[in-house]
């Protein structure tokens, strides 16, 4: 496939230092000093594309309903689509390997799996695969560990969904039924099921340390999820484990800014001005400097709405928010590649109406993955 060779002009450009109408050329997939055709961008503000570092937001494309997916590969297109479509040129796939069963089952992951390296060759956004693990799945740490293996998968995540405080006080857990029917079992045995997790709890802090150990020498990427406490993350530290995901408290979030670790928290909750489910405000740890990346978790327009709200908010400079969506994801994901507009770098980025942030176009690797409106007959124009 052929990448276009442009130079794009009279747009406000954002780059390390800020913004500046310096011409921005790339050709062959990459920014350079200079391209033979002009694109008069006046009106326009270019920005690096956002990269993903955790999102979720595909599962209602590959399995709208129970039973209603018979194609994955629409699925994860649709996906793409949508990604582009909000101005994201790297996205990481979160997916499930985990007790819940059916879209989080093992089965469902390792077909998710192979089916994405499939799509990844014919798509233009750069799709990329998180393996999300249940740590109290004692008896699966060998199946799991031989997924990531299969599917080379470069990113690991550990969860504990399990309500351990209802089933330590002999309470039936929250969506017992539900979480049953997902997974095509009766709730007396997923009950069960999920009492015996609890009960072998004392053995996972060894065995999940061991996989974390034997994963890092493999070079895969590690992370840990929902810290609620101090504790947890140095427990994770301990572990090796760099990256945390989503820290539910202001404990959990300063340990984790502080002890250098990668501190990566949700869009969503900047664009809501809280948590959804009454976690610490991502707002306030940006504030406090205890934020290197935004992801979209399960809404991928919340990634540039969140940006400019940033920066709105006084919080950051623009480019100071922007790389909390760029060059912070890029940076802990290790894609050295990307993440700004400086020559050499990946040809990522996404175009908006300077006025109204309305995204117009979507470049990835220096191929449109989206235009819509009036900036597509500057395209055309230029080639007349």
């Amino acid at each position: 496939m052929t990448e276009l060779a442009l130079r794009l002009t009279g747009a406000d450009v954002l780059r390390a230092d800020g913004v500046n109408q310096e011409p921005l050329a790339f050709s062959d997939g990459v920014i350079c000093e200079r391209a033979e055709r002009d694109v008069n961008l006046e009106g326009y503000l270019v920005l690096p594309g956002l990269v993903d570092i955790h999102g979720d937001g595909f599962e209602r494309h590959v399995a709208v309903r129970r039973g209603a997916m018979k194609d994955m590969s629409d699925g994860l297109r649709a996906a793409e689509a949508e990604l582009a479509a909000n101005g994201i040129t790297t996205a990481t796939m979160a997916q499930f390997f985990s007790w819940e069963g059916g879209l989080r089952g093992a089965e469902f992951a390792d077909k998710f799996l192979g089916t994405l390296r499939l799509v990844q060759e014919q798509v233009i956004t750069d799709l990329q695969a998180q393996l999300r693990f249940e740590t109290h799945m004692l008896d699966d740490y060998d199946e799991f560990e031989k997924l990531v293996e299969k599917h080379a998968v470069k990113y690991v995540v550990f969860n504990d969904h399990i309500q351990h405080e209802r089933l330590e006080k002999g309470l039936v857990p929250r969506r017992l039924n539900g979480m049953a029917l997902k997974s095509r079992r009766s709730p007396e045995t997923l009950h069960k099921q999920l009492q015996k997790m609890h009960d072998d709890r004392a053995k996972v802090p060894a065995a999940v340390t061991a996989l974390a150990e034997r994963l890092a020498a493999k070079n895969v990427r590690l992370g840990s999820h929902d810290d609620r406490t101090r504790e947890d993350r140095v427990f994770w530290a301990n572990a090796g484990v760099a990256l945390a995901e989503f820290p539910e408290t202001m404990e959990a979030g300063e340990a984790a800014g502080e002890s250098g670790a990668g501190v990566i928290l949700g869009a969503p909750n900047v664009v809501r001005g809280g948590s959804h489910n009454g976690n610490v405000s991502a707002v306030d740890l940006i504030a406090m400097g205890h934020c290197h990346a935004l992801a979209s978790d399960y809404h991928y327009p919340s990634m540039r709405r969140a940006a400019f709200f940033v920066e709105a908010a006084g919080l950051l400079d623009l480019a100071g928010a922007w790389a909390l969506v760029s060059s912070g994801p890029a940076r802990l994901l290790g894609l050295t590649d990307r993440g700004t507009l400086e020559t050499g770098k990946r040809a990522d980025m996404m175009i908006v109406d300077a006025g109204t942030k309305r995204l117009a176009a979507t470049i990835a690797g220096g191929r449109i993955s989206h235009m819509s409106g009036d900036i597509a007959a500057r395209f055309i124009q230029s080639g007349n």
